[in-house]
């Protein structure tokens, strides 16, 4: 008989440990702990001597974490999502700029057939003998445009491979007979400031070649005739 109860109540061990074993195979969730915490602290209360009370100051507390943590992880998903949302929206309206024009900081950008080039400059202070010299991909200096005194500020200017355009009006200055082929060029502006000769940093106009989302959520432009550029380095989305 006592074999038997030993059997029983080895068959009892087993069993529970298989429940057990379940158990543990099964995800728990922060929602079921606290459901489970709850449960467990109504059952305390129901069976506490009602003549000794116990303390529930600790569950309560227990429990305001619980729902703090629980609204931590609500939020942080909210977050994510949020995020998520965002940077498709900006991959989105980014995918918009493929084919149009930008103006970012460089020296260098392509030329297209029939194109035009934009730039500028912010000069510090008013300059004297301004000049514009347009270098080829071979290094050639192909130009060399005479821009005179100009005033403390922006300097913009448009450039077709032939005639130059300085604040909106078109210099007497022509360059060629005939335009300069399509291609990369560099530009160099030069200017007497302060009583030094010293060259100025230019932004350029740039085609939209490509748009690339990057593993960290940055955007960054494929620019003809200048290579990658974070979308933050854009001055002006032409």
């Amino acid at each position: 008989m006592n074999q038997v109860n030993n059997d029983n109540a080895a068959n009892s061990i087993l069993s529970n440990l298989n429940i057990a074993n379940k158990n543990k195979d099964e995800e728990k969730t922060n929602e079921l702990g606290q459901s489970a915490f709850l449960e467990l602290m109504i059952t305390q209360m129901n069976n506490q001597d009602p003549l000794s009370p116990q303390d529930n100051t600790e569950f309560i507390a227990q429990l305001a974490q619980f729902s703090s943590v629980e609204g931590l992880e609500r939020l942080n998903s909210s977050f994510e999502d949020f995020s998520g949302t965002f940077q498709s929206n900006q991959a989105l309206q980014a995918s918009s700029l493929v084919g149009r024009q930008v103006t970012v900081p460089s020296e260098t950008t392509q030329l297209f057939e029939g194109g035009i080039i934009s730039g500028a400059v912010n000069l510090e202070s008013s300059a004297s003998d301004v000049q514009l010299n347009v270098y080829n991909e071979a290094g050639s200096l192909v130009s060399k445009i005479p821009l005179g005194a100009q005033p403390e500020g922006e300097l913009a200017f448009r450039w077709d491979g032939q005639n130059m355009e300085v604040n909106g009006e078109l210099l007497d200055w022509v360059g060629s007979e005939e335009p300069l082929p399509a291609g990369d060029y560099r530009f160099e502006m030069l200017a007497n400031q302060n009583g030094d000769r010293e060259q100025v940093e230019t932004a350029l106009s740039a085609n939209v070649n490509s748009v690339t989302l990057g593993d960290d959520g940055q955007l960054t432009l494929n620019l003809a005739g200048i290579g990658a550029v974070n979308i933050g380095d854009v001055k002006q989305f032409n």
